[in-house]
């Protein structure tokens, strides 16, 4: 969005749903929330901040994860800024299907964006040194394994069953397939897809088929196929052998945390949930969930929030504040300014305000 200065000229200025959810999603978001209010003073434009407190207390208080019209109104947005969600009084699969999911697929989010990358200042649990782990992963975030197509016979009874099918759809797996070879051309010119078409004989077979299809569009891009587990051992064995990893829904929320744990914490992961289209708002958010156990101690590590926030940013259009962001979470970083879950004794609050001065 733009506004009118006094002077007569264009200010940028972007409106940003905020939900900070559950547990640590609240103070990570507050520290979000200082840093890019102070970023956006030295960069040239402002953010105008909406709050929805949704997320497992509001569904505890309400029934609701979310308000009944939340999805008509976050879709005046830019973009939406998440904390975490959970509690351990409320089942997983109420708060993921009650609002990440409806998010999600209501407004198209189909790619989930999730790079990982070793930071200098950061011990990965591998032996090999810093540069040796710096990749995306490209995971579709529609269809797939999470589907709702399924359901439940004879509940109770010892015959109990359940049955649950995954979607895997032409258009589907085409449009996430060429965003991740785009993304390639954009890197190193490499691309390796997650399948397991050995064990899985319908959806995978023709995953591997539509995706080789695409690949065939760029003969400049280095593509390859590895089944997932033989993925995932690579993946640990030898991280530098990957740059863009495209999977399906399932395989690329695993194979994503396998990466965010080998750069050192999943504490610093960010994730982007992208409508590419920009019909809609995409979604950004940390994946270390809303930790229970450190609430309120004041050692909750903001860098996943804060890197998630740079995501936004670029995909806003705010790219020198986006590369800002990112180079001063590398900084501070570097300067062991960290907090526990990394090794350090720092704290939310030194982590923000160090990075907060960096920008003067």
């Amino acid at each position: 969005m733009t506004a009118t200065t006094p002077s007569g000229t264009a200010a940028r200025s972007h409106r940003i749903a905020a939900i900070p959810g559950d547990g640590i999603g609240v103070e990570v978001m507050a520290s979000a929330r200082e840093v890019l209010d102070a970023l956006a003073q030295v960069e040239g434009f402002s953010i105008d901040w909406v709050d929805y407190p949704w997320g497992c207390d509001h569904y505890v208080a309400t029934g609701l994860m979310m308000d009944a019209d939340g999805i008509e109104r976050l879709a005046d947005s830019d973009a939406i800024l998440l904390g975490a969600v959970g509690r351990p009084d409320v089942p997983d699969h109420v708060s993921l299907w009650g609002l990440l999911i409806p998010i999600r697929r209501h407004f198209d989010q189909y790619v989930c964006l999730r790079p990982a990358r070793l930071l200098e200042g950061i011990t990965s649990p591998l032996a090999e040194g810093r540069g040796a782990i710096d990749l995306v992963i490209v995971r579709e975030n529609s269809e797939g394994e999470y589907s709702e197509v399924g359901g439940r016979f004879h509940q109770g009874q010892p015959s109990e069953m359940a049955v649950q099918q995954a979607i895997f759809t032409r258009p589907g797996v085409e449009r996430i397939a060429r965003y991740a070879f785009d993304l390639a051309r954009t890197r190193s010119g490499r691309l390796a897809s997650a399948t397991k078409s050995n064990g899985i004989v319908h959806t995978l077979p023709f995953w591997d088929e539509v995706v080789e299809e695409v690949a065939a569009e760029y003969p400049d891009v280095a593509y390859a196929k590895y089944h997932v587990d033989a993925l995932a051992a690579l993946l640990v064995l030898d991280p530098a052998r990957f740059d863009v990893i495209v999977g399906s829904n399932l395989f690329g929320d695993i194979l994503s945390d396998i990466a965010a744990a080998l750069a050192g914490s999943i504490g610093i992961a960010p994730s982007g949930n992208i409508d590419p289209s920009g019909r809609y708002p995409s979604m950004f958010e940390p994946v270390h969930g809303s930790a229970p156990d450190i609430v309120g101690q004041g050692i909750a590590n903001p860098l996943g929030q804060l890197w998630s926030s740079a995501m936004m940013l670029e995909h806003l259009g705010e790219a020198a504040a986006a590369t800002r962001l990112l180079a001063a979470i590398e900084q501070v970083v570097a300067a062991g300014t960290i907090t526990p879950d990394l090794g350090g004794a720092h704290s939310t609050v030194d982590v923000t305000r160090a990075v907060i001065a960096t920008f003067a």
